[in-house]
């Protein structure tokens, strides 16, 4: 018997049907709130910083890029636990849930040591970037409190695998936003220092992530090992090492991490050349980019949602379902990408006054930020819709198991990204729009490719389970 209840196939209003926009709707707002949980927080945390200093706010921006890079590779791992769960749950195997978050965990525990290992490299990464010695030292500090929390990022991605595979997404939700609001508190607390605390600026930030992402990891393994969990899906039994579906794990996921290192890796490079063009350039790619989080994470977590309804259909061998889910998804993702656009281009201001508020507007740096800005986010509206479809189809195809040609594209890709960014500035001169126009040309090719591997269909045959 399947995980899911029986499937009514006799109705066919968009929103009722099987794989409508009601069952999408109901697993992905979750996510998408959760995703915006994040958005805020780190939005915010740039504007803070910024209402401190404008280069801090670069120094937090490209110092997160490069953590988040060295995170990838195991983050990606964890993350494709959720294939694992949904595929199990909508196969019915439920006692092979438990066993599969907990493979997971395990994993992170291992790489845990492997990201604090990072930090004695800080010097020497930031100090290749070629940027000020200010601007290298707020960076390298950020990134080494930062890889403190690197465990804990870890373990709370791959326990959250067994609310999101299952498609429970309102635990992950309710979560997510606590400790989001909680790291907003410390955030004010911990870098203009009220309450008592001393001014700590860019390492207050720093730390509310590290001390916001712990909590957040204790609570899910807490969640996980209620009575109920234990007894209907061997979250306790489950906790031991299971050298089989770990390799499985490491097999399928592996791919998935290695694809998003490889993408953050090329934005990394981009980011950091593009501060090389000077301040103002860098202070407003920074906004330009933290802005565009507000239109990316919704569609992230409407694509999260993707790899989850495509895995449990798959699991019941519905692949049609699974097809029609992703198209659902890709209509509502390009419809909220056509109206956030939309704002960028006719009301952009809306959007960057935040990080002003405390700035004297008529200062001649301040006022050359806010109109690149401007610029930069007409960028973002340009790239948006296929920035939505790369979103939705590759995680379509990842939830199907079709890590290899993810990571073939990746590979590709991102070398493209890093050389024709290089290339255009240290031979070519190319100013900050030759750089945003190789970035979006980039992104329509991405998403373009991955439209054309999704509809050729590989995908419908692959599993990541075995099934009964």
């Amino acid at each position: 018997m399947n995980g899911i209840n029986a499937i009514d196939d006799s109705e066919t209003s968009w929103w009722r049907r099987p794989a409508g926009g009601r069952e999408v709707l109901q697993i992905a707002l979750p996510m998408v709130v959760s995703s915006l949980s994040w958005t805020i927080m780190t939005f915010a945390d740039r504007m803070m910083l910024k209402w401190d200093s404008g280069i801090a706010m670069s120094a937090a921006f490209t110092a997160g890029m490069v953590w988040f890079a060295v995170l990838c590779l195991p983050l990606g791992v964890c993350s494709y636990v959720n294939t694992f769960v949904s595929q199990y749950y909508g196969d019915g195997q439920n006692d092979k849930i438990g066993p599969s978050t907990w493979q997971g965990i395990w994993f992170a525990v291992l790489c845990g040591p492997l990201m604090l290992a990072a930090i004695p490299l800080a010097p020497a990464i930031f100090g290749a970037a070629g940027h000020t010695a200010e601007m290298t030292d707020l960076e390298g500090r950020y990134f080494q409190i930062l890889c403190w929390g690197a465990p804990a990022l870890l373990i709370a991605q791959a326990a959250s695998a067994f609310y999101a595979g299952r498609g429970q997404t309102v635990v992950m939700m309710w979560v997510d936003s606590a400790y989001a609001g909680l790291n907003l508190v410390l955030d004010y607390l911990w870098i203009f220092g009220f309450g008592g605390f001393p001014a700590w600026g860019i390492d207050g930030a720093a730390w509310a992530t590290v001390v916001s992402l712990w909590l957040k990891a204790i609570t899910y393994i807490l969640l996980i090992l209620q009575r109920d969990h234990r007894h209907r899906f061997a979250t306790l039994s489950g906790m031991r090492f299971d050298r089989v579906l770990f390799n499985r794990l490491i097999y399928f996921g592996g791919p998935s991490g290695a694809q998003m290192l490889l993408d953050i890796t090329g934005f990394t490079v981009f980011t950091l050349l593009v501060a090389r063009l000077g301040a103002v350039e860098a202070e407003a790619t920074s906004m330009a980019f933290s802005i565009s989080t507000l239109a990316f994470m919704p569609v992230y977590g409407l694509g999260l949602a993707t790899g989850v309804l495509v895995g449990q259909h798959l699991g019941q061998d519905r692949d049609d379902l699974a097809a029609r889910a992703t198209w659902t998804t890709l209509g509502i993702s390009l419809g909220y990408m056509v109206l956030i656009s939309a704002a960028y281009v006719l009301m952009p201001n809306v959007f960057l006054f935040g990080f002003f508020l405390d700035e004297a507007p008529t200062a001649a740096e301040n006022e050359a930020v806010r109109l690149l800005g401007q610029r930069l986010l007409i960028y973002v509206a340009a790239y948006n819709l296929f920035d939505a479809a790369a979103i939705v189809f590759v995680n379509a195809i990842k939830g199907a198991g079709d890590t290899v040609f993810v990571l073939g594209v990746s590979v590709v890709m991102a070398t493209l990204l890093a050389a024709a960014s290089w290339i255009g500035i240290e031979k070519y001169n190319v100013d900050i729009h030759g750089c945003w126009g190789i970035l979006t040309v980039w992104i329509w090719l991405f998403g373009m490719t991955f439209f054309l591997r999704f509809v050729q269909g590989k995908w419908r045959k692959m599993r990541v389970i075995e099934q009964m």
